[in-house]
């Protein structure tokens, strides 16, 4: 006996009853889902037993290749536009409301403990990296900074420099340009001076990281409403489908 006739001994003895039990059930299988042994096997060098050479039906898994992720650049924008506002787009209400609550809540939590100080585009670097980080959380960081900048801050009279107003110091427009001047000692006795005086230190340390985590969260809600996940958009369209 050679050692081609042992193989295919060996492998009719390992499969035969397995294909003998998968061929007794088989009508159970669609239609579909339904090959025969001799067009599984046409392309392979497998042997294939004596009586199973028909079109005998067997089991198979049907495997297909995963979908890709679908790109939906209506929802990106959205999403870019404001936190959450992209998975509306997708008709997921649920998700976008939390989105919005986490991104947003780490947002305003910056600016409470802050003031609008933390988010200023006119620093200079390399303390503006932190505004490249929060300007991820979408227009809401673009509102701010214009506001700081057209109601809080002046020019320098001396440099012409945009910054911050010091305590002895009030903010005047003079011909439509806001400046700062140095206060009497009447008007610091009335308590004015500058519309407001940034925090310092730790303290505004922790409000720009909470407001850049909370453009960095925003940034992986972007990417999901703008490229959401094969299995998502399977289930959105069954319940579109159940819904019809």
């Amino acid at each position: 006996m050679c050692a081609g006739d042992i193989s295919q001994r060996r492998f009719h003895y390992l499969i035969g009853p397995a294909i003998n039990k998968v061929s007794s059930d088989a009508r159970t299988v669609p239609r579909k889902f339904q090959v025969s042994i001799k067009s599984a096997t046409s392309s392979s060098r497998f042997f294939v037993p004596p009586g199973f050479s028909g079109g005998l039906p067997v089991h198979f898994v049907h495997m297909t290749t995963p979908p890709q992720t679908q790109f939906n650049p209506l929802a990106g924008l959205a999403a870019a536009i404001f936190p959450g506002a992209g998975h509306l787009v997708l008709g997921r209400p649920k998700r976008a409301i939390l989105a919005c609550v986490g991104v947003m809540g780490l947002f305003l939590f910056g600016l409470l403990i802050g003031g609008i100080n933390t988010i200023d585009s006119s620093q200079p670097y390399p303390s503006k990296i932190w505004f490249l980080g929060e300007s991820l959380v979408g227009v809401p960081t673009l509102v701010v900074d214009q506001i700081n900048q057209r109601s809080f801050k002046a020019y320098d009279l001396d440099s012409g420099a945009l910054r911050n107003g010091y305590p002895n110091e009030h903010r005047v427009v003079e011909n439509s340009r806001p400046v700062w001047k140095p206060l009497t000692q009447p008007q610091m006795d009335q308590g004015m001076g500058p519309p407001m005086v940034p925090a310092l230190g730790r303290l505004h340390e922790i409000a720009m990281l909470s407001v850049v985590l909370g453009g960095m969260l925003n940034l992986i809600v972007f990417l999901d409403a703008l490229m959401p996940s094969p299995e998502r958009v399977l289930n959105k369209s069954k319940s579109k489908a159940g819904g019809a």
